[in-house]
């Protein structure tokens, strides 16, 4: 049986994981796992332990551990501490060894596109036998490349085999977003529903809200998804980034600045933040071009 499947015993902490309620993760209680299942719910709780800012106890804890797993998960922390060659260096060597590990394929695969190394991203997350979120990331490489095409023929063909599974929706509702019109509103369904509901709401799913508010014009409920992410998590950088962008749009020039600058500190080569700089340049450089003409 499928773990994560609706009678696996690691679908509660698999949507946790994926709602980004990392402490439930953390406090999972594995006591009562099969044999099997012990790994899988480890891995998800290292990870977790990184997305909560903890990459250097994941790596200490897996220190001594020979599994490829945990030396993936090894690498994905040391990605996420700043330690970019290290662990790109280690992504490729299970790369060589593990390419049919479903933690190499999802790790490395993160790793891989992050360098820009798409193709290859791509390639290992391909050998995927019926992981969903080897296809949502498949899905999200392709919404980065703009081929919303590939995308949606991902989510499709996943939805035909499991067709209740808050991935599958999750992924879905990325492309929904990109493709627009009546697909925003169906977007937004999913990422109010998970922002709401007590037992799965997380400062990610209320970032996911907000930017589906943002697509449909309403920038007031935007807003208020947004501050509920900010107080629950203060630091969490993507709903900082995502405040600079909704601030510019609603033309409060403070808040935006006070925001920019809150990213800069929190993590000074954040995308939004290297597309700013490369967009600036771009101007400068255009600007350059032309000269001021005084009229007589």
């Amino acid at each position: 049986m499928d773990p994560f499947s609706a009678e696996g015993e690691l679908l509660t902490v698999h949507n946790a994981f994926h709602q980004g309620q990392y402490q439930a993760v953390l406090d999972f209680d594995t006591s009562s796992l099969s044999q099997s299942n012990i790994i899988p719910a480890r891995v998800l709780k290292l990870r977790a332990q990184i997305a909560t800012g903890d990459a250097a106890g994941a790596i200490s804890s897996v220190q001594n551990e020979k599994e490829p797993e945990f030396a993936a998960v090894k690498a994905f922390a040391q990605y996420s501490s700043g330690d970019n060659a290290g662990a790109t260096k280690q992504i490729e060597q299970l790369v060589e060894s593990s390419s049919e590990n479903a933690t190499v394929q999802i790790l490395g695969g993160i790793v891989l596109q992050a360098n820009g190394r798409t193709e290859e991203a791509l390639s290992l997350l391909s050998k995927h036998q019926g992981n969903l979120e080897a296809i949502a990331l498949i899905t999200q490489i392709h919404l980065h490349q703009n081929r919303t095409d590939l995308a949606l023929k991902e989510v499709s063909a996943a939805r035909k085999w499991a067709q209740d599974n808050l991935l599958v929706n999750i992924a879905e509702s990325w492309v929904g977003m990109r493709v627009g019109g009546d697909s925003y509103q169906s977007a937004f369904y999913v990422f109010e529903e998970m922002a709401q509901t007590p037992s799965s709401t997380s400062s990610k799913s209320l970032i996911s809200q907000a930017v589906s508010e943002l697509h449909l014009g309403r920038l007031p409920e935007a807003e208020a998804a947004l501050n509920q992410a900010l107080q629950n998590e203060p630091k969490d950088i993507e709903a900082i980034a995502n405040a600079v962008v909704l601030a510019t749009i609603m033309g409060k020039a403070a808040e935006q600045q006070q925001y920019l600058e809150e990213l800069k500190k929190a993590q000074s080569d954040h995308a939004l933040l290297t597309d700013l700089e490369e967009k600036s340049s771009l101007f400068d450089q255009a600007a350059g071009k032309y000269s001021a003409r005084v009229s007589s």
